[in-house]
């Protein structure tokens, strides 16, 4: 019996297997719609076997996009357009998980391979938004500092993005947290030297990321999973690291949170970050023990062996797999046969099962 392959409940939805698919950008939209690109890309994922399919890191407005070219959700068109996406992972027996994000200091850059970099509001860019006036890196204009109504703004942004996910199919819902941008920007103490209520103590730099999870958390179904992705650590001296990752976990948890998906790093350039096979999987585990929450492992996770030993040794209760997916949209078939279980074959496809 595989625990990979075992399916896992999450409130009122019950997920395949724990096989789930990370939020990747594609730069791939105009004005933030989804296009068929989407479809193709986040369908095939389903089609190839995933328990949950996480769209990527979608804007709340604008100006909280990554880059031009990225996905929002901020109105009535951006929720029709990505009807037929979660409309199509959910008829493959997958389930569809939309990621609302907020660039914060990160945002307004080029695609990647327009040579990435900041984007100046004359070429098309916009005005940053952060907890403080302190630029992301070298060659990055110093975003502006929220005022207290441009906070509750955002909030307010988050919640008609919630709303609009809702509206647009999806059953899960994560909220990005992790890798620099505008809400880990405001956990770690490194990227947030204000003052006020939204600063300074963990409990005050917790503060945002706990008011967008109690504020949508009420406007997001009772019977639908909340997900939430964090950076576990800076990776960086005196900045945010596992210690506060699992009081927030706890906080979190308390606010309807279902499973947090553990990433790390992601905000400052500088971080030395030893990336290889299962390198972020002990903050899963570290969390999962300390709190009681359902976690996801990310990072390097490329063999079905590997995905198995970290599910089925309860160091996570899922793997969430990236730029394998991208290598493999169908790894999950691969991984059911190598470990010697049925596949979640698409009746289509299984003239070729053998």
């Amino acid at each position: 019996m595989s625990k990979l392959f075992t399916p896992l409940t999450l409130r009122g939805v019950t997920v395949r297997n724990r096989i789930f698919m990370s939020p990747m950008c594609q730069y791939s939209c105009t004005d933030g719609l989804a296009e068929d690109w989407h479809l193709v890309h986040l369908g095939s994922r389903a089609v190839g076997g995933a328990g949950l399919v996480v769209v990527e890191a979608t804007g709340v407005c604008p100006e909280g996009r990554i880059s031009p070219g990225d996905l929002g959700l901020w109105s009535a068109r951006h929720a029709e357009a990505l009807l037929p996406v979660a409309r199509f992972i959910k008829s493959q027996g997958a389930v569809p998980c939309a990621q609302i994000a907020h660039a914060g200091r990160k945002a307004s850059t080029a695609r990647p391979w327009d040579g990435g970099g900041p984007v100046a509001p004359e070429k098309g860019g916009w005005q940053p938004l952060a907890p403080s006036p302190l630029p992301f890196d070298k060659g990055y204009a110093a975003p502006k500092e929220m005022t207290l109504d441009e906070i509750s703004q955002a909030v307010s942004y988050w919640e008609r993005a919630a709303r609009l996910a809702l509206e647009a199919g999806f059953e899960a819902l994560e909220l990005h947290f992790a890798h620099g941008y505008l809400v880990q920007s405001f956990l770690s103490p490194l990227s947030n030297r204000r003052t006020d209520a939204y600063g300074g103590s963990l409990e005050g730099r917790m503060r945002l990321a706990l008011e967008l999870t109690e504020r949508v958390r009420r406007i997001w179904p009772e019977r639908l999973p909340l997900l939430a992705r964090v950076s576990a650590t800076d990776w960086m001296e005196g900045g945010w690291d596992l210690g506060q990752t699992i009081v927030l976990a706890r906080a979190l948890k308390e606010r309807g949170v279902d499973l947090l998906d553990c990433s790390s790093g992601g905000g400052f350039p500088q971080a030395q970050i030893p990336a290889g096979p299962d390198f972020q999987v002990p903050f899963a585990e570290a969390v999962r023990r300390e709190t009681g929450l359902p976690t996801g492992a990310v990072g390097f996770i490329t063999e079905p062996a590997q995905a198995e030993a970290i599910v089925a040794s309860g160091r996570a209760d899922a793997v969430l797999l990236a730029r394998q997916f991208l290598r493999e949209p169908y790894w999950p078939l691969r991984a059911a046969k190598e470990l010697g279980v049925e596949g979640p074959w698409p009746k289509q496809y299984l003239r070729a099962k053998a």
